[in-house]
């Protein structure tokens, strides 16, 4: 397949890349739109039809099946639009030989795009015949879109439950399976077994004869073992993974998944030395699969791509993640929160990102999922959150209900950041009548919940003007730790310029390498666990942490050997890259001589 760019721009919370593609396809930047809210994706559709003078009639929630409408609607429109955008492109790039010269100086050389240009051009041509094979054949980037599988909530017709494929997930995936896009679809959150079935009733996921799938599978994944799981799942019901999304559990923006203690490097050398065997594996379960459907079955082993994103920073670490692991993609995502040419983000959203430093950032328990979450400290969600508190009215009236999950209150669910749920939990607090250092213990892990599935969205609302009634003007932020490095404003010119080397848009000279800042916040990770296990010591919970500090010093010792032969290639440099590495490894000493203190206690 011919590409542009080896980057992509990921998901980035409920609005920051709600509209990207519509931004950076027609340069060949693949990117991904979060498909959580079809409430803010109606209200952008109605807003580019009419920036566009294009028709527009409202999808209501009064309407059968409204949400999956909606999402369809909004992303054929993205579509038309891209496509009316890259046509632009297109003839405005083939104007001149200067122009077409200029377009293919900003790609990378590893480019298969470029490097078919490079040896065109090594023949004799003219100008006509170069402007046409340019026009027929540039790639626009790949419009993609993403599902928490997780957040896959019941849905009710007044009292009545609704069939599953009316869930949540099922309807957004429903809504993309119905639209006019050939791209891919990112699963991310783990494996939903009843969602990866429904999938089989779509006819655009299935391959045809020549391995082509019209929409492919793109599993976010942060271990080999599960990608192998989730792979054989789907290849038994005829469908393929096109791509395994490999992103560091602790490293990257938005919930944060943590390994067992396994490190972002032996995972990509895990996927590495595997690949093969992966293919072969999942392809044999695909075959028998689609020939006991008596549908088309490839004649060729299918093509398989393996990206990886999280913490990335520089043209050396990009660079290296291709030539060491093989990986197809790269994937830059918090920096490009402070690129407004790419992503949605309101103007003192901005300010605060571009001020952000490490002790801004911080990984939280604020997410109604229960999964650690990264955010920003003094986020305008979390103020507003903040002053419900203090009012005595903690939670949010919850006027999206998105991931309204829990079911300890009411059949239907609540959100655990909700009014209706926080107050059940503070009465039911204020009765056990507990001494109050435990009362206010137990009181903020209720109210620490904020209202992330609007917060995440509203900043898209703020840029374009359009009404926050429901939602209001509280806008929470999900970058990952990297972010502290990147502080200015940069053009989208910069930022390319940037992921390869040609400029800098880093500031600061104090950056850690990617793989150390990953072991860095792996460790003060492992603390917290540490500190979690002496409050309540159990057998089960010191066999996983014994586990978590032994992977993680096999991941030092595997550093230290790959380091050893590729110092050349690090950054910001090999003698304080090894420092470090000998730094953590003696944290990590320390770390688990104290789960060992502890496990005495538990054998004695």
């Amino acid at each position: 397949m011919t590409t542009a760019h080896n980057f992509h721009i990921p998901v980035m919370g409920i609005g920051f890349t709600i509209d990207t593609p519509l931004k950076v396809s027609q340069y060949g930047i693949d990117s991904v739109i979060s498909l959580v809210d079809d409430i803010l994706l109606e209200k952008l559709r109605k807003m580019y039809a009419s920036k566009n003078n294009l028709s527009y009639q409202e999808i209501t929630d009064k309407m059968e099946d409204f949400r999956a409408k909606r999402i369809t609607s909004y992303l054929d429109l993205i579509h038309r639009l891209a496509q009316d955008k890259f046509e632009q492109f297109k003839n405005t790039t083939t104007e001149t030989a200067e122009d077409i010269k200029k377009y293919f100086n900003a790609l990378p050389d590893s480019s298969t795009f470029k490097q078919e240009y490079t040896q065109l051009i090594k023949n004799d041509f003219n100008l006509a015949d170069i402007k046409k094979w340019v026009k027929d054949s540039m790639p626009i980037g790949s419009i993609d879109v993403n599902i928490m599988t997780k957040v896959d909530k019941d849905n009710y017709d007044k009292k009545e439950k609704l069939p599953s494929e009316y869930n949540d997930a099922h309807a957004a995936l429903r809504g993309y399976a119905n639209s006019t896009l050939n791209s891919s679809v990112v699963l991310s959150a783990g494996m939903n077994p009843r969602l990866y079935s429904y999938m089989e009733q779509f006819e655009d996921f299935y391959p045809n004869t020549n391995g082509i799938i019209k929409k492919k599978i793109v599993l976010k994944v942060s271990d080999y073992r599960s990608a192998l799981i989730q792979g054989k799942f789907l290849a038994k019901k005829g469908l393929w993974v096109s791509e395994y999304r490999i992103e560091s559990g602790l490293n990257c923006g938005g919930h944060a998944f943590a390994t067992d203690g396994y490190l972002m490097g032996p995972i990509l050398q895990q996927f590495k030395e595997n690949k093969e065997e992966l293919i072969k594996t999942v392809h044999e379960l695909l075959i028998a699969a689609l020939e006991s459907k008596e549908r088309a079955c490839p004649k060729k082993p299918m093509a398989l791509k393996i990206s990886a994103q999280g913490g990335v920073g520089t043209a050396e670490e990009h660079h290296f993640l291709m030539s060491e692991y093989n990986v197809d993609s790269v994937g830059w995502g918090s920096a490009f929160l402070l690129v407004p040419e790419a992503t949605t983000v309101d103007k003192d959203t901005l300010d605060k990102l571009v001020k952000a430093k490490e002790d801004d950032l911080y990984l939280s328990n604020i997410s109604p999922l229960g999964i650690p979450f990264h955010s920003l400290k003094g986020n305008t969600k979390d103020v507003e959150k903040e002053k419900r508190i203090i009012e005595g009215k903690p939670g949010s009236p919850c006027p999206k209900k998105f991931v309204a999950l829990n079911k300890d209150f009411k059949e239907k669910g609540l959100c655990t950041a909700s009014r209706q749920y926080q107050s059940k939990k503070v009465e039911e607090l204020i009765s056990q009548n507990l001494p109050k250092a435990e009362y206010d213990y137990h009181f903020n892990k209720i109210t620490e919940k904020s209202c992330t599935c609007v917060g995440l969205g509203t900043s898209a609302l703020l840029v374009y003007n359009l009404d926050t009634k429901i939602e209001g003007e509280g806008v929470s932020i999900c970058p990952g730790p990297n972010l502290a490095y990147f502080s200015k404003i940069a053009t989208l010119e910069e930022m390319i310029g940037h992921i390869y080397g040609r400029n800098n848009v880093i500031q600061r000279t104090d950056r850690p390498n990617m793989f150390i800042k990953e072991l860095l916040i792996y460790l003060e990770y492992y603390k917290e666990q540490i500190d979690d296990f002496r409050m309540n010591i159990t057998d089960k919970s010191r066999k996983q942490l014994v586990s978590f500090g032994n992977n993680l010093n096999d991941g030092i010792t595997y550093y230290q050997n790959l380091f050893q032969d590729k110092l050349e290639e690090l950054s910001p440099s090999p003698t304080c890259v090894t420092v470090q590495l000998d730094g953590c490894r003696i944290i990590l000493n320390t770390l688990q001589e104290q789960v060992e203190t502890a496990e005495k206690k538990v054998l004695t």
